[in-house]
């Protein structure tokens, strides 16, 4: 039996890892640290900042690495968005100034501010936002450029260009998610010249030009990252209430695959910050004085996604069964912290649209039983269920995307067995996830942002070249009906309506298995840091940071 100090990893634990601390110091730059007692309300021109992460395995081809929990964070400092969007859902203006809805949103007109450029001198205009919203709909397979997931291009027509501040862009049917999307950290605004370059040579960092607050000094791949201010920067958006060049001098993010090490590091004065630290170490960091950021993004919660037409999963009482067998308030409260809740639906509580569907997913165990006894499934002397001389078995390979979720899928084995379940767990690391993920296994652990309800539609099935996550196709016609119901309303209410349709049905048909509402993002940040502060994707934004004196 597992129990809850086999996830409590104690800070004592972590000085054995002191002896990797000489090699930190001997490839980076001493990091500022100052204790909270002298940290100033007032922002601090300078400073460089040391940002300790696992690794930068997926790559620099920006329609692919985006939206990486990793890649992400330094993303977000190289390129900005038409729009922002803050920790509650709140939309405001950003390079779009303004917008207009029109047509029943079908229609919509960008206003954009003036005199924005990329850091290789090319003016951020109307011509560049178009090349932009193009790639993101359509990509260009002759290029190997692949669409951005999770942007409405289902019923998207074309952009164009009024005048050198104004983009109109056309739908053919109801496209409420299109201006929140503008916010998503897979629709970043590149340079025409870098969006006009092959795969291949987008993977090229250097070739990454952005219009963000920083840019790339200098790079070691699969070591260090160096990032300086653009100090002619001066449009942030004014959500942040700044909107000038970066208080800091330089980031620069230093690839450390151990987490014990990562915090050690903060822990002892040598970095700022460490990214997807332990979330059994929170409590004991916060009483030393450390910040440790817990942002909870928009988007789908932890859980699986369950492939409907694999061995046991395609057949619906396994699916339900599996669905009441695990026990959610166990794994919150052995492998996580008071930071994390049970999931009520597969949306994030924070999504507007989200209901409360705890008793759909209960936990049961007789209900589990009786489904499993019920369709057929016998228990054997080992303490699993046969049928057809096939084992009831499946395996799980935790996401290293998020960390936790071994402990988390260690546990839910436990469970299953309770039932007659038999999980195998298979644990890969970033650059081997592709793989299990193509492969489409029975249960794999889903973990994705999104700004706007509205795009849910577009990874539930095949139809209007989704992405098909439950490999059903367009065979359920019910879920086809709401899901396309949901992409094209024009009116909210009804949309919202629509969701919570949705969303029953999913869950009572075992389509998405939900565990935890997902706190992906995790920072430790020292005593000195100051002015972090996180958007709706739970993305961390060092702009605003400064090192106090």
């Amino acid at each position: 039996m597992i129990s809850p100090t086999r996830f409590r990893r104690s800070l004592l634990a972590i000085t054995t890892a002191a002896a990797s601390l000489a090699l930190l110091a001997a490839c980076t730059s001493p990091a500022s640290s100052v204790s909270s007692a002298t940290a100033s309300a007032t922002p601090v021109d300078g400073g460089n900042l040391t940002f300790l992460i696992q690794g930068y395995d997926v790559g620099w081809v920006s329609s692919k690495t985006a939206i990486s929990s990793y890649e992400g964070n330094l993303w977000g400092e190289l390129t900005d968005k038409l729009v922002y969007v803050d920790s509650k859902g709140a939309l405001s203006p950003w390079i779009a100034t303004s917008w207009e809805e029109l047509n029943g949103a079908k229609d919509f007109v960008l206003h954009l501010k003036e005199g924005v450029t990329f850091s290789d001198g090319t003016p951020l205009d109307a011509a560049a936002v178009v090349a932009n919203i193009n790639l993101w709909a359509k990509g260009d397979a002759t290029r190997g450029i692949t669409k951005v997931g999770l942007f409405p291009s289902a019923h998207f027509d074309r952009a164009e260009v009024t005048d050198a501040s104004t983009v109109h862009v056309y739908f053919n049917a109801p496209t409420l998610g299109f201006i929140p999307t503008l916010a998503y950290h897979g629709t970043i605004l590149l340079s025409p010249k870098t969006l006009a370059l092959p795969a291949e040579e987008q993977a090229d960092l250097s070739k990454e030009i952005g219009s963000g607050p920083f840019v790339v000094k200098s790079w070691k791949q699969g070591d260090s990252y160096v990032l300086e201010k653009r100090k002619d920067y001066n449009w942030g958006p004014a959500a942040l209430g700044h909107t000038g060049p970066a208080y800091l001098d330089t980031i620069t993010y230093k690839v450390i695959k151990d987490a014990s090490v990562r915090t050690s590091t903060v822990v002892s004065g040598q970095a700022d910050v460490a990214y997807n630290i332990q979330p059994q170490e929170i409590s004991s960091l916060k009483d030393q004085g450390f910040t440790v950021g817990t942002p909870q993004y928009l988007g789908f919660t932890d859980g699986f996604q369950v492939n409907t037409t694999a061995f046991p999963t395609n057949e619906l009482a396994v699916r339900q069964a599996i669905q009441h067998g695990i026990d959610r308030t166990e794994i919150v409260n052995t492998v996580y912290t008071g930071d994390w809740k049970a999931a009520t639906s597969f949306l994030q509580g924070n999504v507007p649209e989200t209901g409360d569907y705890s008793t759909t997913i209960a936990y049961d165990q007789g209900k589990s039983t009786k489904l499993l006894e019920d369709a057929g499934w016998t228990l054997g002397a080992d303490g699993y269920r046969v049928k057809d001389g096939k084992t009831l078995e499946f395996t799980l390979t935790p996401n290293p995307y998020v960390p936790s979720t071994q402990a988390e899928d260690e546990l839910i084995a436990q469970q299953l067995k309770r039932v007659g379940i038999k999980v195998d767990l298979k644990v890969v690391d970033v650059s081997g996830y592709t793989a299990v993920i193509a492969a489409k296994p029975p249960l794999f652990q889903q973990s994705r942002s999104f700004v706007d309800v509205g795009t849910v539609a577009g990874v539930l099935t095949s139809q209007n070249k989704g992405e098909d996550w439950y490999s059903l196709g367009t065979s359920d016609t019910k879920l086809n009906k709401l899901a396309d119901g949901i992409a094209t309303s024009s009116d909210r209410d009804a949309r919202a309506k629509l969701a919570g349709e949705l969303q029953q049905y999913v869950l009572e048909q075992g389509y998405a298995i939900p565990t935890v509402q997902l706190i992906q993002r995790l920072y430790l940040i020292a005593p000195g840091v100051q002015g972090v502060s996180y958007n709706g994707l739970a993305y961390a934004n060092f702009y605003t940071a400064w090192i106090a004196k």
